[in-house]
């Protein structure tokens, strides 16, 4: 079964995409929504992509790696954004990235 072999990679894309949307959801609520804005629309790009690779790997996609490898491209820049804010929900959102795109590599091979 094909989402038994990508079972590590997608429970961190869910997890990931979890985070994103909690990290973007938080980033609204901060005082300076401006200074924000980067964060919040590359949470909006990670979750929709982590959602998509998860996805396709529990179908078995024959797109599963390419889909991972951008996948990871996306969590990287993602977390590198979220990395540079210091509120709680966007650390905890830079390690879910970081996580993710780390098994989204493996995954893509």
């Amino acid at each position: 079964m094909p989402h038994e072999t990508y079972a590590a990679c997608i429970e961190a894309c869910n997890g990931c995409a979890t985070a994103c949307n909690h990290c973007a959801a938080s980033c609204l609520k901060e005082s300076d929504v401006a200074m924000m804005a980067r964060c919040i629309a590359l949470d909006i790009d990670c979750a929709a992509a982590c959602q998509f690779a998860a996805a396709a790997m529990a179908r078995g996609s024959e797109h599963a790696k390419s889909i991972c490898a951008l996948c990871a491209d996306i969590c990287q820049a993602c977390g590198e954004e979220c990395a540079k804010h210091k509120a709680g929900h966007c650390q905890a959102c830079a390690k879910a990235c970081r996580e993710c795109a780390a098994a989204c590599r493996s995954m893509a091979g």
